[in-house]
């Protein structure tokens, strides 16, 4: 496990620039639980369209990739299901020996609390968690045929409740199945909730935070606001940052210069430019590389990843499990 240090501290910040920042970890989110390929074409759904697009992710630079799984039955919606976690898990593997595989346990709006902790069952070797109640109201445009399981424009507005007792459980489960979490910060009240997984003992260092920002009741994606969030950052912490649709790039650059992490992919932004949609996220992830690149960041291999997040070997996930 790579040594973890003060990113908001000025004197360690300038020293660690002089010698060389670390490499930065790229991720690559590549679907999501809420729209599909009605938003954009290149949107992966069943198992094998996500294994494509994380084999094109690896193939980019990305060290880890963040998915969501679809419900077989309806492709329009997602679902927490182990064994199609399994399924998808196992085609990543085959195709990308040593990628960092992160399942979600946000999941989507249409699945229950039971639900998230029974696609912790699949055992990834990351899983994303929320750190506080989720709050979000959207239109997600009909979805038309000849697409599968087609429906008419859906307005969303509701709240998933993630509560102490919430985050506790899954943490407690993730340390069962060695499942490192990934703190998903969406404000920085949050900081309350890691400090107490990092109490109790639930959680190991380096504590892996993602700052998500320009998400509906999340932190505003402003440079400001980045520096308040890793000035707050616990001890032993490493941090990353996603920024939601147009602030994706700027939050990207953000991070890499100040020595964190990165998240990009379709589940983010579905667009690369104004008016131009993400052609996979592949596209994405290589404009993370160009970013770091500039920045005088060297790129994480998933090898140099384990290491700096205190992740074991490759993680099987045998075919005979799969349904």
């Amino acid at each position: 496990m790579a040594e973890t240090w003060r990113y908001g501290d000025t004197y360690e910040w300038m020293e660690r620039l002089r010698r060389g920042l670390e490499p930065v970890i790229i991720t690559c989110a590549l679907n999501g639980g809420v729209q599909g390929k009605e938003t954009n074409p290149a949107l992966p759904e069943t198992p094998e369209e996500i294994a494509q697009a994380a084999y094109d992710a690896w193939n980019a630079g990305a060290a880890a990739v963040h998915v969501h799984a679809r419900d077989p039955e309806n492709l329009a919606d997602c679902t927490q299901r182990s064994e199609v976690f399994l399924e998808i898990n196992a085609r990543i593997r085959e195709r990308c020996p040593d990628l960092i595989i992160n399942n979600t346990t946000g999941g989507g709006p249409t699945v229950t609390m039971e639900d998230r902790y029974e696609g912790l069952e699949a055992r990834p070797e990351l899983a994303s968690l929320n750190l506080g109640p989720d709050m979000s109201r959207f239109r997600l445009p009909p979805r038309p045929a000849p697409l599968p399981h087609p429906h008419d424009e859906i307005i969303y507005d509701d709240c998933i409740p993630f509560t102490y007792g919430i985050v506790e459980h899954l943490a407690r489960r993730m340390k069962e199945h060695e499942v490192k979490p990934e703190l998903e910060v969406y404000q920085p009240g949050q900081f309350w909730v890691s400090r107490f997984l990092i109490e109790e003992g639930l959680i190991e260092p380096p504590y892996l935070h993602q700052f998500v920002m320009g998400y509906q009741t999340s932190s505003w994606p402003t440079p400001w606001s980045l520096c308040e969030l890793v000035g707050d950052l616990p001890d032993g912490s490493v941090f990353s940052v996603c920024g939601i649709g147009p602030y994706q790039v700027p939050m990207t650059t953000m991070s890499t210069l100040m020595g964190g992490h990165v998240r990009v992919g379709l589940e983010d932004n579905i667009y690369y430019a104004r008016g131009r949609k993400l052609a996979g996220n592949g596209e994405a992830v290589e404009r993370a590389v160009r970013i770091a690149r500039e920045l005088n960041r060297e790129v994480a291999s998933p090898t140099q990843a384990r290491e700096l997040l205190g992740i074991g070997t490759p993680r099987s996930y045998e075919p005979a499990r799969v349904a």
